[in-house]
């Protein structure tokens, strides 16, 4: 048996869908609208939630983070009247399981529903990886650690994705390490490193005399990384003739060296990594298709640091301490000034360039028993002023959504002149020149991002204290709580003095 929620404001379809699950032996319980539905994660741990888009207080797709945050970490199917395909997509890579347009069949949402439950169930029986100093508790992270866990208790071939700085080679060594194969070879190499002419060389090896200066034969990665794994780092950068030659070797695990007269066999696992868009490789004709799927037959895609700026207290502590350790310096507080400029800065390097920027305001804080803005590089304190003075993203969304609470729903902007310029809009939204959608997704994704930015900055302010922020808000600690799980920010912000 299951605990169900049903978040539909279709009151005859809610209750038909009620009995159908009561029926199956589950718990079911229902909520008309975005705010019964919270009031009921709040009392009740939930298995799985089935959830309707066209909600009377707002788009349920704006729901799903603080879904998967919910205690229980409840799984998620989309049931909506309303379906496209941007919805579809933007449910399944928001957390997601399924997306189901009506009309269906009770029988439809059964099958799914059982679906949903055994996922669930051999989720639940994977165990928890070993991080190996991976930090963050973030909805988006939480998705890649199950992931993680997925991939070390398999064989298959895992992709991973993510822009510079996200950790990629972190999270390959996590997989090894989890894996049967921890006690093999883990042999890294960067594609990108390697000249074309020697790739084969390198990754194959080569007998003697196989060109000029090969005076003796060598093994190459692929043989090293027998018993263990692989990791091709930058996989997007081998040459078209390589992928061809490895397509052959990960499909057979055999290969012939440069120059030699027989195949040689390697037991490896193979993990890769890029930070360029394969598909769109493909489409050009620059990555082999039939590679691309050999790949991903297990994709974890990394959240660039701006994604996930609920780790980033928790990645500054970890960071701060871990170079406190290295250089013998006392154990640094974290100043509130100093969180709240690292949280007002874009992060182009992610995760990698704030370990940088962490490192060196240590050093350059060495004498003071707290980190300050003035201990930032001069980098960073320049690029959050200048953001500052000009209007940045932040207090542009803030700006925008003011000026439209201002003219009302119905006429966005009642004269062209009327549109701010120079606004930088939040993730997902068109910039000019690009087809607008539906004003009520446009209306809903602006001040979904205007939320989240105005609670990061208020708990940067307050130092992650929730009365405070409360008080300065305007609204009742449980309202914050509830809005800091809607944007999966409730944990890694909840600071007292031992993470300070």
């Amino acid at each position: 048996m299951a605990r169900i929620l049903i978040i539909e404001d279709d009151a005859l379809f809610r209750e038909m869908l009620l009995s159908a699950m009561q029926l199956d032996g589950h718990e079911a319980q229902g909520a008309g609208s975005m705010a019964h539905g919270r009031d009921a994660l709040e009392r009740q741990r939930f298995d799985l939630v089935l959830l309707d888009v066209g909600l009377p207080d707002g788009n349920g797709l704006r729901f799903i983070p603080e879904i998967s945050a919910a205690e229980g970490a409840p799984e998620i199917i989309i049931i909506t009247g309303d379906g496209h395909a941007d919805g579809a997509e933007l449910a399944i890579t928001s957390g997601a399981l399924d997306y189901i347009s009506k009309p269906t069949s009770l029988a439809s949402v059964r099958e799914a529903v059982q679906r949903a439950l055994a996922y669930r169930k051999g989720a639940c029986q994977l165990t928890e990886p070993e991080r190996f100093g991976i930090v963050g508790n973030s909805v988006s992270m939480q998705r890649c650690f199950r992931l993680l866990s997925e991939a070390a208790s398999s064989e298959a071939p895992v992709l991973i994705t993510g822009e510079t700085g996200t950790g990629k080679e972190l999270f390959a060594r996590a997989v090894h390490r989890n894996s049967q194969r921890v006690a093999g070879p883990f042999i890294a190499v960067d594609c990108g490193a390697i000249a074309k002419t020697l790739t084969e060389s390198e990754l194959f090896g080569h007998a003697r005399g196989a060109f000029t200066g090969a005076d003796r034969p060598r093994d190459g990665l692929v043989m090293q990384a027998h018993g263990g794994t692989l990791f091709l780092d930058e996989v997007g950068e081998l040459a078209m003739p390589q992928q061809r030659a490895f397509l052959r070797v990960l499909e057979e695990q055999r290969f012939r060296p440069v120059g030699g007269g027989r195949e040689v066999h390697s037991d490896f696992r193979l993990v890769a990594a890029t930070n360029r868009v394969l598909p769109a490789m493909v489409h050009k004709g620059t990555f082999r298709e039939d590679l691309l799927f050999r790949l991903q037959a297990m994709h974890i895609h990394l959240p660039p640091l701006r994604e996930r700026m609920d780790d980033l207290s928790e990645l500054v502590r970890h960071f701060a301490d871990k170079a406190c350790q290295r250089y013998g310096f006392p154990r640094k507080q974290l100043n509130n000034a100093f969180l709240g400029e690292l949280l007002a800065y874009p992060w182009p390097g992610n995760v990698r360039e704030l370990l940088h920027v962490t490192d060196q305001s240590v050093i350059r804080g060495r004498f003071s028993p707290e980190l300050l803005p003035e201990h930032l590089p001069s980098s960073v304190r320049v690029a959050v002023a200048r953001s500052r003075v000009a209007g940045g993203p932040d207090e542009s969304v803030k700006r925008w959504s003011e000026k439209y609470y201002q003219l009302g729903e119905e006429s966005p902007f009642r004269d062209v002149h009327d549109a701010p310029d120079a606004v930088s809009l939040p993730c997902g939204v068109p910039n000019e020149g690009e087809t607008l959608g539906e004003w009520k997704a446009f209306r809903d994704q602006v001040l979904d991002a205007a939320e989240r930015t105005y609670l990061l900055r208020l708990l940067g302010q307050t130092g992650g204290d929730v009365s405070r922020a409360s008080r300065i808000a305007g609204v009742s600690r449980q309202r914050l709580y509830t809005m800091l799980r809607k944007h999966g920010i409730s944990r890694t912000w909840r600071m007292d003095s031992e993470n300070v």
